[in-house]
């Protein structure tokens, strides 16, 4: 998988300096190819790098990031936006939500979950290029494709690269240097994030309880999958669930 672009947009130096030094850009695929102080800026080097991931900060010169977001979204809609930000406010969450930022996470950055959160974005990228790119019926699936297309069916049941190995006549090692190359993840990082990701839709628009959710999401024993739930999420699942619904209330 060829490294991912990364464009660092925040006013203070010492942030964008913080994310070059701090994080371990090259061993999550990515390289930081730019930086932007102002949103005027941030345009400009948005039109000129193409960059794959944007981490924008809210609160910069000229214009906001929201308002780059929006306008850079026009002419980049492939591009993937990450908010860090001081701001812990339900209304910019918002607003977030509706400019379909892939996450939102508040300073001082965890480089750990930061790390997370660069992972689960890889995977949401590889899914969407997966979903959108058409076929000729004769062509013949890759094989990563019809793996994660296996996941995807069989999420609720035991999955292991050994029941993988035997299901595509392959060797579990192979399977596994498989998701690092053309994902850019581990296997069980794939694995946790789609399941935490049904688990969420799951959390919000069904009345299942979460054990029946923790079932549903491929976890036999829901006290394994609420402490996967916390560690990923930050927060655990009846939380996400009670300040979803308080967050619709209150919209």
């Amino acid at each position: 998988m060829k490294k991912l672009k990364v464009l660092l947009v925040d006013d203070e130096i010492m942030i964008r300096e913080g994310f070059k030094r701090l994080f371990d850009w090259k061993n999550h695929g990515c390289e930081v190819v730019g930086e932007a102080a102002d949103g005027m800026e941030a345009l400009g080097k948005i039109d000129t790098l193409c960059p794959d991931i944007v981490i924008m900060d809210i609160n910069i010169p000229i214009m906001s990031g929201l308002k780059v977001i929006q306008l850079s979204r026009m002419k980049h809609p492939q591009i993937a936006y990450v908010i860090v930000s001081g701001y812990d406010d339900f209304s910019y969450c918002q607003q977030a939500l509706r400019l379909q930022i892939t996450d939102y996470i508040l300073k001082p950055v965890n480089y750990e979950e930061f790390g997370i959160c660069i992972d689960n974005l890889k995977i949401s990228l590889y899914e969407q290029r997966a979903a959108s790119q058409e076929k000729p019926k004769e062509q013949e699936e890759r094989v990563i494709e019809g793996i994660t297309r296996y996941l995807h069916d069989h999420l609720a049941e035991e999955v292991s690269l050994s029941i993988l190995a035997e299901e595509f006549h392959l060797n579990p090692q192979y399977i596994s240097q498989l998701f690092k190359n053309e994902i850019g993840v581990g296997f069980l990082s794939y694995l946790t994030n789609i399941r935490m990701e049904k688990a969420k839709k799951l959390l919000i628009s069904s009345p299942l309880s979460v054990t029946e959710i923790a079932q549903q999401a491929g976890y036999g024993d829901y006290r394994v999958f609420t402490k996967v739930f916390k560690k990923t999420e930050g927060i655990t699942p009846s939380q996400y669930r009670r300040e979803f619904l308080e967050g619709m209330e209150g919209a």
